[in-house]
């Protein structure tokens, strides 16, 4: 099973992902933005299975702005980690956390808030997949 690592910002924490992620792609709702301090976020989904942290989880704590995202962070310099999605059963490592992963999107949600059009070919959704809970709507590019 392949295996990623990455981590916070002053490196106090430290994560592993295994496997492949379910998904990845970017998400352009406010929440996002706001939270990543960019008009835009990469994200990869991995099952709670197979995101581990290895190092430093005294330093680990979060905030539950809704019961959809427990965002995650270090309390040493405040690097944003990863989002634990419950009712979606899976958790979104940021892209920049694990470099090593080969990032390739195929998805933009919640592309009806962009502030940053992509003009990718990437199918481009009004808000979630229909299979997670969302409208399922495509919107144009």
């Amino acid at each position: 099973m392949t295996v990623h690592k990455g981590g916070c910002f002053c490196g106090a924490v430290e994560i592993e992902v295994h496997g492949t992620a379910e998904a990845m792609g970017y998400c352009h709702c406010s929440s996002c933005r706001s939270w990543s301090a960019s008009p835009v976020n990469a994200f990869t989904l991995w099952k709670p299975g197979n995101v581990k942290v290895t190092k430093g989880a005294e330093f680990l704590s979060g905030f539950e702005k809704s019961a959809m995202s427990n965002r995650q962070f270090c309390t040493k310099c405040g690097g944003h980690l990863m989002t634990d999605h419950p009712p979606l059963g899976l958790v979104d490592v940021y892209a920049a956390t694990i470099p090593t992963v080969e990032f390739t999107p195929a998805v933009h949600v919640n592309y009806a808030e962009t502030v940053l059009p992509m003009k990718d070919g990437l199918p481009k959704l009004k808000d979630f997949p229909a299979e997670l809970g969302g409208s399922g709507i495509a919107v144009p590019e």
